[in-house]
């Protein structure tokens, strides 16, 4: 089974960087859609990238942040750069084991989120 485990989140200052790591292990499924996440205090949850099988991805800002695995598929990351206060939240990984695309993918695996704090 699969069980998204998050680290790398912490507290910059406003232009810094950070990376996210989550442990999923998803080498042994032939379909799969892993996502990056952010809920931050009063508002909705916000989907910031994505990343499928077939390696095809989506980002809420492409330009800062960049999602990807590593070669063995047993970890996924979300490069953040350029950092700003408002991307301050809780940030969470999820997957859905067997979707084809990521944009109706049906997130049932959780983490328990890794808090970024981006100070100006």
């Amino acid at each position: 089974e699969v069980h998204p485990v998050e680290s790398g989140g912490g507290s910059v200052q406003a232009g810094g960087s950070l990376r996210l790591s989550c442990t999923a292990s998803v080498f042994s499924y032939r379909s799969y859609c892993l996502a990056w996440f952010r809920q931050a205090p009063g508002k909705q949850r916000e989907r910031v990238a994505t990343i499928n099988s077939g390696g095809g991805t989506s980002s809420l800002d492409s330009v800062r942040f960049t999602i990807s695995q590593d070669n063995a598929k047993t970890t996924l990351y979300l490069q953040m750069n350029t950092l700003k206060p408002e991307d301050t939240a809780m940030y969470y990984c999820a997957a859905d084991l067997g979707a084809t695309w990521c944009y109706n993918a049906d997130f049932r695996l959780w983490g328990q989120g890794t808090q970024v704090t981006v100070s100006s």
